[in-house]
């Protein structure tokens, strides 16, 4: 099984809050892979918003999504996008 990691900076404006998370995780779970998101000593399902909403990552701040599955690769490709837009 194929376990990918990524560490990006937030470049929202908004940071990963209301309308962002919902996108992020929206296509989170068009994968089947196990994604999580890691932001200093938090960890949270990349598929929950209300985990994406509690790591409260602002514009700047450094994450690291990890994704565990087949798809694992395509997943941190897309969820990258999201994050790293602005």
């Amino acid at each position: 099984m194929t376990k990918v990691a990524k560490q990006i900076v937030v470049q929202k404006k908004e940071g990963l809050h209301a309308r962002p998370a919902a996108l992020f995780v929206q296509i989170a779970n068009k994968f089947d892979a196990k994604i999580t998101v890691k932001r200093d000593a938090d960890e949270v399902n990349g598929k929950s918003i209300m985990g994406i909403l509690m790591l409260g990552a602002e514009k700047g701040s450094v994450i690291i999504i990890e994704a565990e599955g087949k798809d694992a690769q395509q997943a941190i490709k897309e969820l990258e996008k999201i994050v790293e837009s602005e």
